[in-house]
């Protein structure tokens, strides 16, 4: 599965409607909505979870995966060393990450592609990507949205 940076993963483009997901993936595996009535599907097979906004009209705006599958520029993300996966962001011009950490686990954030790796045991364990926000203070949806 291909991380496409400001875009998506694999087939799932940021601004999709839960019908755009479905016509694709077919029905997830778990749908449920969060604490702030935004709608959830879970993925089991793609260990994807899609997350849609109600304050953007339920188009989707984030994603966490963790499929051994991931694969940005080329190269695999889950189970790599953090530090060989920043090597191979770095070769592509992405070096700015702010670092977190909470338990046995750490998060690296770039801003500027919306992304998050977390790791445990100084191993990527699961990939986040979110919908990018624009000068305008407002969601880049790079799903052509039907009239």
């Amino acid at each position: 599965m291909k991380i496409n940076l400001k875009n998506g993963i694999d087939k799932l483009i940021f601004g999709m409607k839960q019908k755009d997901v479905t016509a694709i993936y077919g029905k997830p595996d778990r749908d449920y909505k969060d604490e702030d009535d935004n709608v959830i599907f879970a993925y089991n097979a793609l260990k994807i979870r899609l997350t849609f906004y109600k304050e953007e009209e339920f188009k989707l705006g984030y994603m966490v995966a963790s499929s051994p599958d991931l694969e940005l520029f080329g190269n695999k993300v889950i189970g790599k060393k953090i530090n060989d996966v920043k090597k191979d962001l770095a070769a592509k011009g992405i070096t700015k990450f702010t670092q977190e950490e909470f338990d046995t686990f750490e998060n690296y954030f770039n801003e500027e592609n919306w992304i998050i790796f977390q790791t445990e045991f100084d191993e990527v364990v699961k990939f986040e990507i979110g919908a990018i926000i624009n000068q305008k203070d407002e969601f880049d949806w790079k799903f052509p949205a039907k009239k």
